[in-house]
């Protein structure tokens, strides 16, 4: 199977202006680009760099600095959430991501929130889930739970396995809440990638690559994505292959190292 392909147009392509990058994903063979924030983003101007290019947007973060775990931020989560579900219905794109925990510049944890216990984190995200997926089905918009890394880049972010965000998935039960498996951040984290992409195969909505220790593009370190790629094909998976990764020298030569694969 030749999966579609989706470049991360933040830390890919940065030497070009934003908008450039939409037609530069397009030139080198990418379907669908991704980023991170909209709300710094001109959406009309987005979703016009967009069409010109014929390139999709499979997403964006869609929580910012707000909290799944925290219960007394679920009114002004799920208000932020639908603003972000505008933001994709303006822009054409398929989904947004979620988090257990809000981010700030560069990716940080905000809050850990150890003040708080194991049941109230895991009680608070369970229900504000489901509300996002009553969203989801209603809007048409995909919504992708993603576990991070807290040896790296994360510290401190509280959903960090793939078994916790699917088991959470699979029991909510929508077809339009699944998991974002980012390769990068459960090789940290737990390894065993193959074995959890076939555990969990039918909770998969997104997949997101770049080599581990590093954060750089397949080849730069230990993941063996031939295998990944072919377990993912092997488990029935048909969705987006994202590449959120940074370039160790140049996008351009992490451009051929991406269509190797």
């Amino acid at each position: 199977m030749k999966f579609l392909k989706s470049a991360c147009i933040e830390p890919m392509y940065s030497e070009i202006p934003f908008l450039d990058r939409f037609q530069a994903a397009k030139d080198d063979g990418f379907e669908f680009v991704e980023f991170w924030s909209w709300t710094d983003k001109d959406l009309d101007a987005v979703k016009a760099a967009a069409e010109a290019a014929g390139i999709g947007i499979s997403g964006f973060n869609g929580d910012a600095e707000l909290s799944l775990i925290d219960p007394a931020q679920k009114t002004d989560y799920l208000e932020f959430l639908k603003k972000s579900v505008a933001a994709a219905q303006k822009t054409g794109a398929r989904s947004v991501t979620i988090h257990s925990n809000g981010l700030g510049e560069g990716g940080l944890v905000i809050n850990d929130y150890r003040d708080l216990s194991d049941t109230v984190k895991l009680c608070a995200m369970f229900g504000t889930l489901m509300e996002c997926a009553k969203i989801a089905e209603e809007s048409g918009i995909q919504m992708n739970l993603e576990p991070l890394n807290v040896t790296t880049d994360h510290v401190g972010n509280y959903l960090q396995t793939t078994r916790m965000a699917a088991e959470m998935t699979r029991l909510i039960g929508s077809p339009k809440l699944k998991v974002l498996y980012d390769a990068y951040h459960m090789q940290l984290n737990e390894g065993s990638l193959c074995d959890n992409i076939r555990r969990y195969a039918d909770q998969l909505g997104h997949i997101h690559v770049a080599d581990a220790p590093g954060r750089h593009e397949p080849g730069t370190g230990e993941i063996n994505y031939a295998k990944v790629l072919s377990c993912l094909e092997g488990s029935g998976y048909s969705g987006l292959i994202g590449f959120e990764l940074i370039p160790e020298t140049s996008t351009l030569e992490a451009v051929k190292a991406i269509m190797k694969l």
